[in-house]
């Protein structure tokens, strides 16, 4: 039965995903058009999907005090009216979801890409940061924080990949002194609005499978506390590259071909 088949699916993603900590929207978005979903379909139905699982860990790291609120907000400033902007273009630039499903696929692959390296080069990231931080850009932050938000706005409307790793990725970059802890809390905690404006979007345009999505969720929400029990037993120094590669020829499958 197909319902099982999906409920697997999601169990499989939230396993991952509490193990590693990321790879939520970079799996589950690949795993959809190998069912035979449609890119429309696997990008919207993917991101409220992923609205919904990182909710409670957005409360649990606010429970925590993890969650740099203002840095959410200048986020979100670029973020959510360039998902709405995005969500506007495929709207009206195109004819109906045949037309933008190459656009879809051709963004979900480069940014696949661009979360295996930042898998892959992640503590260089940190290292670098944390080695040239100038105090004397801090003045150029939030400018740079919005941009960064207004460019994640676009590529996960149209891909569903990048709230998590990459934007994890440019936290680090722009503000190294934060702790890891923080970082992290932050990014889901901006992840949350923006995959829910980029899922109700494509809601908005009948992208979205709810038997699909309900199935998932059955899967996935367990499994993901599973996966972060588990986490704690699991070589994590040769987890992460396997599935960094996993994402990296995924994103040239998608990418080139």
């Amino acid at each position: 039965m197909d319902i099982l088949l999906y409920i697997a699916a999601g169990a499989a993603v939230g396993l991952i995903v509490g193990i590693t900590g990321i790879g939520g929207g970079a799996l589950m978005t690949p795993l959809l058009l190998m069912f035979g979903f449609p890119p429309h379909v696997a990008v919207g139905t993917d991101l409220l999907y992923a609205s919904l699982t990182k909710a409670t860990g957005a409360w649990s790291h606010h429970q925590q005090q993890h969650v740099r609120w203002g840095l959410v907000r200048l986020l979100a400033l670029g973020s959510i009216p360039s998902a709405i902007v995005t969500g506007i273009a495929l709207t009206y630039l195109f004819t109906d979801a045949d037309d933008y499903g190459h656009l879809l696929k051709n963004t979900l692959g480069v940014m696949l890409i661009l979360t295996a390296v930042v898998i892959l080069l992640r503590v260089r990231i940190q290292r670098y940061a944390q080695r040239y931080n100038n105090r004397n850009l801090a003045r150029y932050r939030p400018a740079a924080t919005i941009t960064m938000g207004i460019l994640l706005g676009i590529f996960v409307t149209l891909s569903s990949v990048g709230a998590g790793a990459i934007g994890t990725a440019v936290l680090m970059m722009l503000y190294p002194a934060l702790r890891s802890t923080h970082i992290v809390g932050t990014d889901i905690a901006h992840a949350v609005p923006l995959t829910l404006t980029g899922g109700l979007i494509h809601m908005h345009m009948g992208n979205v499978d709810f038997f699909l999505l309900g199935s998932l969720l059955i899967g996935s929400i367990p499994a993901i506390h599973i996966g972060a029990i588990l986490s704690r037993k699991m070589p994590e120094k040769l987890l992460k590259p396997l599935l960094a590669s996993l994402l990296m020829i995924l994103g040239a499958k998608y990418a080139f071909f």
